[in-house]
């Protein structure tokens, strides 16, 4: 049996941060040649030192859960929403409260150096909430995430986004900034002012999705129950809900080829492909071309036209949408009840 390498420190704007096994194998498919710790680590380091945009913008001052794989991405995985409390001193935390009212200290990222460390502890996937430190009950991102269900994939998510949801976002003012998920997936973020709590986000998400249902209906669901959605692309509402989270821009994904969820502008959405973004490539094109979403946080825009749109819904019949099975009873909820164990409805 080969020798475990010693532990390395990198250097990260003047923080030291210290990895073990850096030649422990993350990526199998990629092996020691691409996807160990510390090409992991560097991938990092590399990105949140980047100067305009990068990793920082999509995560800082955001608490912030890690999808930790500490043996690899074919091992146990860890989704980590309390930070230990043994840690370096220059990592902070931020106090969240979950659905069901519980408190917890998340990963709060203020430095360059905070990623990385994560990056040590095994982490692949960052996982940002839609808040700032300054206000964790009211969000200042709409994250539209047109999930591809069976029969579907990443071409007709891109579809999606390009003939229905860009019109649809100029016809309400919304800037929207769109990134791969590093699956199958398309994430499209919108900057919002912080003047609304978590329910009137979700109200807001929901009358989009509504809105892109209604143009296409052999193309968009809403359906809550997988049973129901058929093969088309869902408007995942309920990432906005509390607690939620997606994966952020920059962001390593649990694939083989250590894919990446990679900001893109609405031209190159028309051309790129999931597979094109990894920790190998992304580094070399951040430099080349620059971050798309680097002026995501210039402009903050109003919901009071979907809110108004959510209104309307309402008034015509229709009603809230099922919550994630974690959160208790919501005022206004629907049954959760699978249509086809329902026997109301039969």
């Amino acid at each position: 049996m080969a020798a475990k390498a010693p532990a390395i420190e990198l250097d990260v704007d003047g923080i030291a941060v210290r990895l073990s096994s850096p030649d422990k194998v993350m990526f199998p498919e990629l092996g020691a040649d691409g996807g160990t710790k510390r090409h992991l680590a560097e991938y990092y380091r590399t990105i949140a030192l980047f100067g305009d945009g990068g990793i920082m913008t999509a995560l800082r001052d955001r608490p912030t859960h890690l999808q930790r794989f500490p043996d690899g991405i074919d091992g146990e995985e860890v989704y980590q929403k309390r930070i230990p409390a043994k840690r370096p001193e220059h990592i902070g935390t931020c106090t969240v409260t979950n659905p069901n009212g519980r408190t917890a200290d998340a990963l709060l990222v203020r430095h360059p150096a905070d990623i990385v460390w994560a990056a040590q502890m095994g982490n692949v996937t960052f996982h940002p909430w839609t808040v700032r430190s300054v206000d964790v009950d009211r969000p200042d991102e709409l994250r539209i995430d047109l999930d591809p269900q069976p029969g579907t994939g990443f071409a007709e998510a891109r579809a999606v986004a390009l003939d229905l949801l860009a019109p649809l976002l100029d016809e309400l003012g919304l800037i929207g900034y769109p990134k791969t998920s590093g699956g199958r997936g398309v994430h499209v973020y919108v900057r919002i002012e912080p003047l609304w709590d978590f329910i009137d986000v979700r109200h807001a998400a929901i009358a989009l999705a509504r809105e892109l249902e209604r143009r296409a209906p052999e193309r968009v669901t809403t359906a809550w129950w997988k049973e129901e959605r058929g093969a088309r692309i869902f408007v995942d509402y309920n990432q906005t809900a509390r607690d939620k989270t997606v994966a952020s821009a920059y962001s390593v994904r649990r694939t083989p080829r250590a894919t990446v969820s990679t900001p893109v502008t609405w031209a190159e959405l028309a051309d790129v492909e999931p597979d094109d973004f990894t920790i190998a490539t992304v580094p070399d094109l951040l430099a080349r071309r620059g971050d798309p979403a680097a002026g995501i946080d210039a402009v903050a825009h109003s919901l009071d036209g979907l809110l108004e749109r959510a209104e309307q819904d309402f008034a015509d019949g229709l009603r809230d949408l099922p919550y994630p099975p974690q959160f208790p009873k919501m005022p206004g909820e629907p049954k959760r009840v699978q249509p086809s164990r329902d026997r109301d409805r039969k």
